[in-house]
């Protein structure tokens, strides 16, 4: 009888532990599941944003097709202007800026950086064709202005024309996206409006088939502003203002 009894006994230990290794299995599948759920979440619902500082070291004279099978031909990168007082080349001043862009964003968007030095040769065609190959859900495009007239100041906010067979289907969204972006780093940076407007003869928007903005950030044929362009403070008001108007954006729309 006694034999009897641990027999039972034993077989009752052996089905508890059966049951609580089940659970135990069951309660890893599941925890592993919610984990791989939620980092797909966290990578994968981020809008992709595509930042390009203009121009680089030296310019390229070549030409290359305004658009898609256009005839019509322009220098594949330019020099960029540089800064009256300052004497900085502007793609070094865009770099410095995108760089700082790029850290402000990565917590919430997937980064992509055209350039991350000035040692390159990109046209403006094939930085155009980078953001679209890696679908991006807007290219931000960052440059200085300059004018004849060293007292011009301000910062002008450009999108993709509506008004060409190029850029057509990406006007209307660049264009809000544009709009939001500039309130915001307007109100940041308390700089000058020259307005956004649209622009049918850029060769790094005709190219694109995702949305763009392209930032005039300031003149630096003007003294003071010049300056300010090259304060590190400033260009974080600039940054501060793009990633406030990209989050103030509904890219989901």
């Amino acid at each position: 009888m006694n034999r009897m009894n641990r027999l039972n006994r034993l077989m009752k230990m052996i089905t508890v532990m059966m049951i609580i290794c089940t659970m135990g299995a069951v309660f890893s599948i599941a925890s592993a599941s919610a984990q791989q759920s939620n980092k797909s979440q966290d990578s994968g619902d981020k809008p992709v944003i595509c930042i390009e500082a203009g121009h680089q070291s030296k310019g390229n004279a070549e030409k290359e097709p305004i658009g898609p099978g256009s005839k019509t031909l322009k220098a594949k990168v330019s020099g960029g202007t540089s800064g009256i007082k300052t004497k900085k080349p502007e793609y070094k001043l865009n770099l410095e800026v995108a760089l700082k862009l790029e850290k402000a964003l990565k917590p919430d968007y997937k980064v992509v950086m055209v350039r991350r030095t000035n040692e390159v040769d990109l046209s403006n065609k094939e930085r155009a064709e980078l953001c679209n190959k890696v679908k991006a859900d807007v290219m931000i495009r960052l440059h200085a202005d300059g004018s004849t007239d060293r007292a011009v100041t301000g910062m002008t906010f450009f999108y993709p024309s509506a008004n060409n067979t190029y850029t057509k289907s990406i006007a209307g969204s660049s264009r809000e996206i544009a709009e939001t972006v500039a309130k915001q780093v307007l109100k940041s940076t308390g700089a000058k409006s020259r307005g956004v407007k649209a622009r049918g003869d850029l060769t790094g928007f005709n190219w694109l088939t995702v949305p763009s903005v392209l930032i005039e950030m300031g003149f630096m044929t003007n003294i003071a502003e010049d300056k300010l362009l090259s304060d590190a403070a400033y260009q974080d008001k600039i940054v501060a203002g793009i990633k406030a108007g990209l989050d103030a954006y509904d890219f989901d729309e």
